[in-house]
C-alpha cells in the first residue's frame, strides 16, 4: 500500500507494446492483487506470473523479537532484524495454491511488524515455488554487506536445501545504487560456490520513467512527510521503472545467463486461476436426501405452513405453478444449498431472539424465499417478479441482502463458524482508492501548500459519486479556469491525477460473509485483522464472485 504506483491496466498495455509477454507481480507480503492482476495481464495476452516479495523471520515465525544479522554493520534494511526479504514465484498451480497458504499463514501465525514466514514453512509449503535470494533486503545480501559472507553462504545452502538447486537462484538488481553495487561480486562468487544459477530482475514501483516523481509523493503519503522535507523517507535513485527485455541486456551485458534465466523462470512460471465455478457451501441434509429434494420439500413445508394447509392440493394453483417453477430453476442452476444455508440462518437468527427485516431489493420477489421464511413478504400478493432475483436466461449468482439487528448480527456470525468451521469463514476485504477529493488533500500535504487554499481546489469538485478528476475539469468551469492560470493548481492537479485511483489503504466489508467449500485459504488467500479478531480475505467482493466463491450479506 502506497508502495507501488504501477497502475495494471498500464503495465499490461506497455508489455504487451513490447513484446516480452511475461511480467511477475511481488508485492510485499501479501497478494491482494493477484487475481485482477491475473485477469488483465490476460486480456492483454500477457503471461501473468504470481509471486510474493515475502517477508522472512529471521528464526521461528513465532519468536516476536528483532535479531542482529551480525556483528557490526550500520546499515541494517532488514527491517531492524524482525526480518528479511525473499521473492518467491508460483511455477504452477501447487505452487499458486502453497502460495496463498504462505501468504496466509504469515499473517495469522508469524505477524510482527509485517506478516512474516519462516524456513518451517518454506519447508511445508516450497512445492511448486521458485525461490530467489531477494532484493538488497534479502538475508543473503543483508549478511554479505555486514562482513558475514559465510553466514551468508551457509543461509544460501539451507534455502537451496528447502527448494532445491534447480528452484533456488542467486537474485541480482542493477538500479545503479551503491547497495547494491556493494553485494554484486559476492553474490556471483556465492552462485559459483554453490552451483546457483543467477537471474536479474528488475524492481518496479511504477511505469514510467517520469512517473519517479509521482512515486515520491506516494511515499509521502505514506509517511506522511512532504518533498521539502530533507529527512523523508525516499528510494535512492530514479531506476524503478518497466523496462524491456533489451534494456535488461543492456544493463547486465557482462552477465548474460543471468538474463537468459530470467527468460527460462518466465517460460517455466504457467499457472491457471479458477474462474466462475461453483463453489457453494455443502449443507447438511438428512439421510437419503440431496440438496435439491431437501430444497423442493422445505419449499413446500414453509408454504403449507404460511397457508395453513395441509396438502398441497389445498394451495391455490397460482402458488403451486409459482412455488415449482422457482424450485425447477433453482435445482438447474445448481443454488439449492445456497437457498438452504441462508434460510438455516435466518432461523437460527429467529430462534435467538435476533430481529430480521422482511426483505430488501429482488429476494422478495422470490416465493421459495418467502416459503423458507427468509423473507417476510407474499410476491404474488404484491405483484413482484421472480426473474429480477434470478434468471435462468442470465447465469449469475443470487444475491440476499439480509438485515440483522445490529445487536445480535455477530452471533449470527459466530453461528456461521461454528457451524462450517472458522477455518471455512472468512470476512471480505475492501481496498480504499485515493478518489478526486482526497488525492487532491494528499497531495496538497505532501507539496506543503496551505490547507485553506487545497480546501478551496476540492471543494471545486463536484459531489459526484465516483466522478474523477478528468471529470471534474471539464463539469467545472471554475476549477478548469485555475488550473489553466495557476501554476500552483496546476501542479497540485498534474501530480494529483497520477496517483488518483491509487489504492490507499485496506479494509473490511461491512456486511460481508465468505463461506467455502472447505478450508478457505484453498480457495484465496487471508490475512488477520491487527486486533485479531476476524480472518478477512486477501481478494475483494468481486474478485471473490468471479472465482465462484459466495458473499452472504449480514448487514446491520
Amino acid at each position: 500500500m502506497l508502495d507501488g504506483a504501477a497502475r495494471v491496466e498500464k503495465l499490461a498495455e506497455e508489455v504487451a507494446r513490447s513484446g516480452d509477454g511475461a511480467i511477475a507481480m511481488t508485492d510485499h507480503g501479501n497478494v491482494f492483487g493477484a487475481f485482477d492482476f491475473y485477469k488483465t495481464m490476460k486480456s492483454a495476452g500477457v503471461k501473468p506470473i504470481i509471486g510474493i516479495e515475502a517477508y522472512v523471520a529471521p528464526e521461528s515465525r513465532f519468536e516476536k523479537k528483532r535479531v542482529k544479522w551480525a556483528e557490526g554493520g550500520e546499515d541494517d534494511v532488514s527491517g531492524g532484524g524482525a526480518y528479511t526479504h525473499m521473492t518467491l514465484w508460483a511455477e504452477n498451480n501447487v505452487g499458486l495454491a502453497n502460495l496463498f497458504r504462505l501468504s496466509s499463514l504469515a499473517s495469522l501465525e508469524g505477524f510482527y511488524y509485517k506478516p512474516r514466514m519462516d524456513r518451517e514453512l518454506l519447508s511445508q509449503y516450497g512445492q511448486g515455488l521458485i525461490a530467489t535470494t531477494g532484493c538488497a533486503a534479502g538475508e543473503i545480501q543483508t549478511r554479505i554487506r555486514m562482513g558475514a559472507y559465510n553466514e551468508a553462504r551457509a543461509a544460501a545452502a539451507n534455502y537451496r536445501d528447502i527448494f532445491g538447486a534447480d528452484n533456488y537462484f542467486v537474485e541480482i538488481m542493477d538500479h545503479d545504487i551503491e547497495i547494491e553495487r556493494r553485494v554484486k561480486d559476492d553474490l556471483i562468487k556465492l552462485s559459483k560456490e554453490l552451483g546457483l544459477p543467477l537471474v536479474a530482475t528488475n524492481d518496479l514501483h511504477y511505469t514510467y520513467a517520469d512517473d519517479a516523481k509521482h512515486h515520491e509523493a506516494l511515499l509521502c503519503i505514506q509517511s506522511g512527510t512532504t518533498l521539502a522535507d530533507p529527512k523523508r523517507f525516499k528510494f535512492e535513485g530514479k531506476e524503478y521503472y518497466l523496462k524491456d527485455a533489451a534494456t535488461m541486456r543492456r544493463i547486465f551485458k557482462d552477465l548474460e545467463i543471468a538474463c537468459d534465466n530470467t527468460l527460462a523462470i518466465a517460460e517455466r512460471c504457467n499457472i491457471t486461476m479458477r474462474e466462475n465455478e461453483n463453489l457453494l457451501p455443502q449443507f447438511a441434509v438428512p439421510e437419503g436426501e440431496s440438496e435439491n429434494s431437501w430444497l423442493i420439500k422445505e419449499g413446500e413445508r414453509g408454504l403449507l405452513e404460511k397457508f395453513g394447509a395441509k396438502s398441497m392440493d389445498e394451495i391455490a394453483p397460482q402458488y403451486q405453478a409459482r412455488l415449482h417453477f422457482e424450485l425447477d430453476v433453482m435445482t438447474k442452476m445448481g443454488f439449492a444449498g445456497y437457498f438452504l444455508v441462508v434460510a438455516d440462518l435466518v432461523a437460527q437468527a429467529k430462534r435467538e431472539g435476533i430481529r430480521v427485516g422482511p426483505g430488501r431489493g429482488s429476494a422478495a420477489g422470490s416465493l421459495v424465499s418467502y416459503s423458507l421464511g427468509i423473507t417476510g413478504l407474499d410476491p404474488i400478493k404484491h405483484g413482484l417478479l421472480f426473474e429480477r432475483f434470478l434468471n435462468p436466461d442470465r447465469v449469475s449468482m443470487p444475491d440476499f441482502d439480509i438485515d440483522f439487528c445490529q445487536e445480535g448480527r455477530d452471533r449470527v456470525i459466530d453461528y456461521v463458524k461454528q457451524k462450517y468451521g472458522a477455518g471455512s469463514v472468512s470476512q471480505i476485504v475492501t481496498f480504499g482508492t485515493m478518489a478526486a477529493r482526497a488525492v487532491i488533500r494528499d497531495v496538497g500535504r505532501v507539496l506543503d501548500l496551505p490547507f485553506n487554499f487545497v480546501d478551496g481546489i476540492a471543494k471545486l469538485i463536484p459531489m459526484e459519486l465516483g466522478i474523477t478528476l478528468e471529470d471534474a475539469l471539464n463539469k467545472e468551469p471554475q476549477l478548469q479556469d485555475r488550473y489553466n492560470k495557476e501554476e500552483e493548481v496546476k501542479e497540485l492537479i498534474d501530480l494529483a491525477l497520477r496517483l488518483e485511483g491509487v489504492v490507499r489503504n485496506v479494509g473490511m466489508h461491512a456486511g460481508g460473509v465468505l463461506i467455502a467449500p472447505g478450508k478457505i485459504s484453498n480457495f484465496t488467500p487471508i490475512y488477520c485483522q491487527a486486533n485479531g479478531d476476524s480472518l478477512v480475505s486477501q481478494f475483494d467482493k468481486d474478485d471473490i464472485e468471479a472465482l465462484g466463491l459466495v458473499k452472504f450479506d449480514f448487514l446491520g
